[in-house]
């Protein structure tokens, strides 16, 4: 069990912050897991077709199957507008000598694959290598998606923020992962394969993650901490992938086809401008529907920052469900993969 007692003004400095590079990270511990979690099969099956065109053999080196994934995979979070461009500029610039030697920890005892043997003899040039194979991951595996995930993200800050400022700091941490307690002013995390250790923590950072679930990850030193935790709601960042024909929406013969595809796309938080870009519609024209769906129950707004974000009510959740046909995914189970190991090479120990 980790302790983290926290001084009276913890709250006061408590951060909420986004980390895209994390979702690199954890995304790539799927791809090797024997069992992914059933909430991200529909993306493994949408991607995995697309992965021989990068340098997947090098990246999953920085994520044993059966152990701590690199740590500059998952780099103190400094804010909500962190953009994956600013992460691998930052990490291409890292000193070689501290991601190698991480790199040489987290194999040892393991067989080691061949790529870690390349990003070894890289030397200096070992960040830059790492940096461009996440750019090509990153344009293939998840920015084709990332509109979606990134709203079902800031959605899991706007209910922390709510909750913080309605009942304090119990409110905030305690739905935020079952490892996680507050016992009066101690934190408790149970990690039971962590050593038993007490802290004093007076900062704390708070980072969502749509690929991290259902785990949780520690990050500390000194007195502040940072939790990567599952982010509310990551079942929804895929729901309504497939496109509907106009013929499989009866929805849209009772409401309108421009009300129907805006209730579809609000499965996620969206705001005027993101529907009125992904429908090709003016952002006058989307805003008069959805008043008109808001009038009618179907859907709510709040705002997040400088912007009006909206999201589908229950109301509408069950409309679109009881008028949509079963379909049928049977598919192949989803394979993991495997880096190649160097059989005649052994771990350092």
């Amino acid at each position: 069990m980790i302790r983290f007692r926290l001084s009276p003004d913890v709250l006061g400095t408590v951060r909420l912050a986004l980390s895209p590079l994390v979702e690199v990270g954890s995304s790539l511990r799927l791809l090797t897991s024997p069992r992914p979690p059933a909430v991200h099969r529909r993306w493994l099956r949408r991607i995995s077709a697309e992965l021989d065109r990068i340098d997947l053999e090098l990246l999953l080196a920085t994520v044993p199957a059966d152990g701590p994934p690199l740590a500059v995979l998952y780099p103190s979070a400094l804010g909500r507008a962190a953009t994956i461009e600013q992460q691998l500029i930052t990490l291409a610039a890292t000193p070689a000598e501290p991601i190698l030697d991480d790199l040489v920890r987290i194999w040892t005892g393991r067989a080691r694959p061949r790529s870690v043997q390349r990003l070894i003899e890289a030397g200096s040039a070992a960040p830059r290598l790492l940096a461009d194979a996440i750019t090509g991951y990153w344009a293939i595996a998840i920015e084709p998606y990332w509109d979606r995930m990134r709203a079902v993200l800031e959605d899991d800050l706007a209910y922390r923020s709510n909750r913080s400022a309605s009942g304090g700091l119990f409110s905030l941490l305690e739905d935020l992962h079952p490892e996680v307690s507050l016992d009066g002013a101690m934190l408790n995390i149970d990690k039971p394969h962590y050593p038993d250790a007490t802290y004093d923590g007076n900062h704390m950072t708070l980072v969502p993650s749509i690929f991290l679930w259902p785990t949780l990850v520690l990050d500390h030193e000194a007195d502040a901490f940072e939790l990567t935790y599952p982010a509310r709601g990551v079942g929804r960042v895929w729901e309504d992938l497939a496109e509907q024909s106009a013929a499989d929406d009866p929805l849209g013969a009772l409401i309108g086809a421009s009300r129907s595809a805006i209730l579809h796309q609000l499965v996620i938080p969206l705001s005027t401008t993101q529907l009125a870009r992904r429908l090709e519609q003016s952002p006058a024209t989307v805003s008069r529907h959805l008043s008109i769906l808001r009038d009618s129950g179907m859907v709510v707004s709040w705002r997040s920052g400088r912007s009006m974000l909206y999201r589908r009510t229950a109301l509408a959740g069950s409309l679109i469900g009881g008028q949509r046909r079963p379909v049928d995914e049977t598919v192949e189970p989803v394979a993991p993969l495997h880096v190649v190991a160097d059989e005649n090479r052994t771990a350092e120990s």
